[in-house]
């Protein structure tokens, strides 16, 4: 069968070059999660060849259904932000373990997919007000961003309880030029991945990991940084001597525990999932698909209920596979832009990931200094959403920031999500807006939902 029966390039006015070539570029965008996942799940105690394994597999399987499901050019891959939510608030944070959290992930999976197939999405999606869905995304942005900071020991436990890196003290205490000059490579790396964004370069994101790592290679050959394995600074070259293989999968396959499922917490926890899973879902493919021209005349996405499924059953062999929830990418906006319409641009992409297995030791030899700009970029990125806050109408703003600042701040995202919806019907009860606002019913008993969590910790 030809790739024109196939994809129907010409009904989408495309041609199989134009979507090879979006395909690699969309790759080269969203490579990056290939070394970031197994850098932040790996906190989790989590086995990090197999987290890579986990992600490249989960990336090159929910993309092939994206195609089956709906020939579009969207690519999926574990989401940012979701896996900081699973192995920052969730494991480290909850006390759960990450099995357990795996379960979460896996449940979420398989409610999205049974809201994927009926209507119930959308009266989640409207019952939530838009200035929250903005806030959350904002929210998730500093958050990760922070996390990446801390990643790289450019933010420190202090008195105050955070505080800026001493190069001063590092230098005395003979620890710069293993851990101080790291800490200089990663905040030299957030200016070259902000310069490469800025110029529009294919893959910034990837290239600026890639550069503050060679970077440090650079300085490792040189002698200006050296190994010290007690301070967690390890050799920065890649290790072949294993030759090339693909790291086991065994360490996180199946390795799902459902016990005390039936909590409230558990139920938060897994809430907090599907809810950002969804809205970041819904808001991805909406927004890419309007830049495509793809939106109807009333513009709705023809075959979204395709996409969300593929996202949704993409979610669930993630989490059996080992890894945090799966999502599309907002950077497949990169390949759309490069002029892919349909699943050939996806297809592409998943072969892409699916070679990545057999690069392993290159992906998991980038320290977290080098894929910490990536952190704080994608932040960056993600708070471009407070301008779609109406910061005019208080009754709106005032749950959207108390949202925003609860996520980083207690370092939680699902903190972040129940203060919001609280904090939105509260105000707006004694505002008495409620009724004006038509504030759904769904939207009180989330409320009150979270306030009985608070009541019962």
């Amino acid at each position: 069968m030809s790739l024109e029966k196939l994809f129907h390039l010409k009904e989408n006015h495309t041609d199989a070059k134009t979507e090879i070539l979006a395909g690699i570029t969309t790759f080269m965008t969203m490579a990056y999660i290939l070394a970031v996942n197994p850098s932040i799940l790996s906190a989790t105690g989590m086995d990090s060849g197999a987290i890579f394994t986990a992600t490249a597999l989960a990336s090159m399987l929910a993309t092939l259904l994206m195609v089956i499901f709906a020939n579009y050019p969207f690519v999926l891959a574990p989401g940012m932000g979701l896996n900081a939510y699973f192995a920052y608030t969730v494991v480290l944070q909850m006390g759960y373990s990450w099995q357990t959290a795996l379960a979460a992930v896996f449940i979420e999976g398989i409610i999205f997919i049974i809201l994927s197939l009926t209507n119930v999405r959308e009266a989640i999606f409207n019952a939530i007000p838009m200035n929250l869905k903005h806030a959350v995304s904002v929210g998730i942005g500093i958050f990760i961003a922070f996390i990446g900071m801390q990643n790289a020991k450019i933010v420190v436990d202090s008195a105050t309880l955070v505080s800026l890196y001493s190069f001063k003290g590092s230098v005395a205490a003979g620890t710069f030029s293993s851990e101080g000059i790291t800490v200089l490579l990663a905040l030299l790396g957030i200016l070259i991945t902000g310069v490469l964004l800025i110029k529009k370069v294919k893959g910034n994101i990837l290239w600026g990991i890639l550069i503050t790592w060679f970077l440090g290679i650079a300085c490792q050959l040189t002698g200006l940084y050296q190994v010290n394995p007690e301070l967690g600074c390890y050799s920065l070259l890649p290790d072949f001597s294993g030759g090339i293989s693909v790291p086991s999968l065994a360490p996180t396959l199946m390795q799902l525990d459902f016990k005390g499922i039936l909590t409230l917490d558990f139920f938060v926890v897994m809430f907090a999932f599907l809810f950002v899973d969804l809205f970041d879902t819904l808001g991805t493919l909406i927004g890419v698909a309007s830049k495509a021209d793809m939106l109807d005349e009333n513009g709705k996405l023809p075959k979204i209920r395709g996409a969300l499924l593929a996202d949704a059953v993409g979610t669930s062999i993630g989490a059996v596979l080992g890894t945090s929830t799966t999502t599309t990418f907002v950077e497949s906006a990169s390949g759309v832009a490069e002029g892919g319409r349909t699943g050939l641009t996806a297809v592409t992409a998943a072969i892409l990931f699916g070679l990545s297995l057999f690069l392993s030791p290159i992906f998991l030899a980038i320290p977290s200094f080098a894929t910490a700009p990536a952190l704080v970029i994608v932040g960056f990125l993600m708070m471009t959403s407070i301008t779609r806050i109406d910061f005019e109408d208080y009754t709106e703003a005032i749950p959207a920031y108390i949202a925003i600042i609860a996520m980083p701040f207690m370092y939680s995202i699902s903190e972040g999500i129940a203060m919001g919806v609280i904090s939105y019907v509260i105000v707006n009860l004694i505002a008495g807006n409620a009724s004006k606002k038509r504030i759904s019913p769904l939207m009180y008993a989330l409320a009150l939902l979270f306030v009985v969590k608070y009541i019962m910790l």
